[in-house]
């Protein structure tokens, strides 16, 4: 436990200023204190017994960290799923369940079933797979993490941003959430105040349908920038509350999840 947490330090300091982590490294913590303060007494007790009194928000990023450690190369694909754009719900259920096997999707259904239902798995190999959930979860609710292979996710499609060259696929990243300024714990607090009723209608469906959902607003997102566009204010008012809305969700989606698996 020691050495993992002195190796998320030392990572975290070579990265904090990547534009390659999705959510960024406040989109990320929020949707895990979100789910943090959601979850029930049971899990924590559960999640205590995995990685003690630590916040999950702490090891929230921990699976973009290793990305610069090679011997973790083959779960680069883990973050994201991609999909052609335009599919009515049934040709996108098609198409997810025919994408390979090492993608957001497919990693996310083995680590709720693994963490679940394998009683032998080590104390090492539960860590890794709860990080890799909660960062998963995360990703699933970022938008251009369900975007088309043939921009990668919008990595392709240059923009600026307040006159910073970036691309679309880091606008939604980080930019939206950073232009913000709040700490991930401000940030959670303002968010998480959803009656319970609206709490429980935002955790309905399932992994599939999540997706499904960030999709629908990929498309949207697409439809509305195109190559060299320079984004500001403007833009930032226009999404501004979808993506808090997707950060919610992830955390209210996450904590019901870890529940299930912690039952």
């Amino acid at each position: 436990m020691k050495k993992l947490v002195g190796s998320a330090f030392l990572l975290g300091a070579f990265l904090a200023s990547s534009n390659a982590l999705a959510w960024g490294l406040t989109g990320h913590r929020v949707v895990s204190e979100i789910a943090e303060q959601n979850i029930s007494h049971k899990t924590r007790k559960a999640l205590d017994k995995i990685i003690g009194q630590q916040k999950l928000a702490y090891w929230a990023n921990w699976p973009d960290f290793i990305k610069s450690d090679s011997s973790w190369k083959h779960a680069d694909t883990f973050h994201y799923v991609n999909i052609p754009g335009g599919m009515t719900r049934a040709q996108f259920d098609v198409a997810l369940n025919e994408t390979p096997e090492e993608n957001m999707y497919k990693k996310g259904m083995f680590l709720m079933n693994e963490l679940k239902n394998n009683k032998n798995l080590t104390i090492e190999e539960k860590q890794h797979d709860l990080y890799f959930l909660i960062h998963i979860m995360g990703d699933a609710h970022q938008p251009l993490h369900v975007g088309r292979p043939d921009d990668l996710g919008g990595n392709k499609i240059k923009v600026e941003w307040f006159r910073d060259k970036v691309n679309i696929h880091t606008v939604w990243d980080s930019k939206l959430v950073d232009y913000e300024n709040y700490s991930y714990t401000e940030y959670s607090n303002l968010l998480n105040i959803a009656p319970k009723s609206q709490r429980k209608v935002m955790q309905e469906g399932n992994f599939a349908d999540w997706i499904y959902g960030s999709y629908t607003i990929a498309n949207t997102v697409y439809a509305n920038v195109k190559m060299d566009d320079k984004l500001g204010y403007r833009y930032h008012f226009d999404n501004k509350f979808i993506v808090e809305d997707q950060m919610l969700k992830g955390g209210l989606r996450l904590a019901k999840v870890l529940d299930d698996i912690f039952k």
